[in-house]
């Protein structure tokens, strides 16, 4: 069981004027990494599976997951390890790669993408649907925040320091001012933060 909201803002409705809202629902470390250098994350994998999160819930409001070339050649990867071969994807959602390069051939139930991220994600917006989860990685992040297409980071910071790695945005020189939403304390450390992205005029 989770312990008491902490804090907690009014939410945005969905469905604004801007559309379906795209939303950073991720984990990091303490430090701010999502990932080791090469994309390991058994730090975060290793913890014991006593609660989801959220993840069920917000899961139910989505219906789309925006993806960057990294992490798709890496979830690839892992699962290749794993040995499995099939059901890498949910075909049930509409799944976006983003990619300058994208593969001859894609894994079911994946599209990929490779034109500007602004006309895209307005294209998206303006269809009707549930809300788009970024998934990332950093890079595609940092993509979208600087185009002004990020809604909302719904993070959660696990206690622990992995000293380098792969950081949550892609570092740029920027100034994006965010607006608390809510926080939540699990009784295993983990800190749930959710932010709105805060637009100018």
């Amino acid at each position: 069981m989770t312990s008491k909201v902490e804090s907690r803002g009014r939410r945005s409705p969905p469905g604004s004027r801007r559309g379906r809202r795209i939303i950073v629902a991720i984990a990091t470390s303490a430090d701010g990494y999502i990932a080791r250098p090469d994309g390991d994350v058994e730090w975060l994998n290793r913890r014991p599976h006593t609660f989801d999160y959220g993840m069920r819930e917000f899961y139910s409001t989505i219906d789309t997951i925006l993806w960057g070339r990294k992490t798709y050649d890496w979830l690839l990867k892992y699962y290749k390890e794993k040995g499995r071969t099939k059901g890498l994807f949910d075909t049930k959602l509409a799944n976006y790669v983003f990619s300058r390069n994208p593969p001859k051939t894609a894994a079911p139930g994946v599209e990929f993408v490779s034109g500007p991220v602004k006309a895209f994600a307005r294209r998206l917006r303006a269809m009707p649907g549930k809300q788009i989860w970024m998934m990332g990685g950093g890079e595609l992040i940092a993509s979208f925040l600087d185009a002004g297409e990020i809604d909302e980071f719904d993070i959660h910071v696990i206690p622990v320091f992995i000293g380098k790695g792969i950081p949550l945005v892609a570092a740029r020189h920027r100034d994006v001012p965010l607006r608390l939403l809510a926080t939540r304390k699990y009784p295993d450390g983990v800190v749930r933060l959710r932010y709105e992205v805060r637009r100018h005029g």
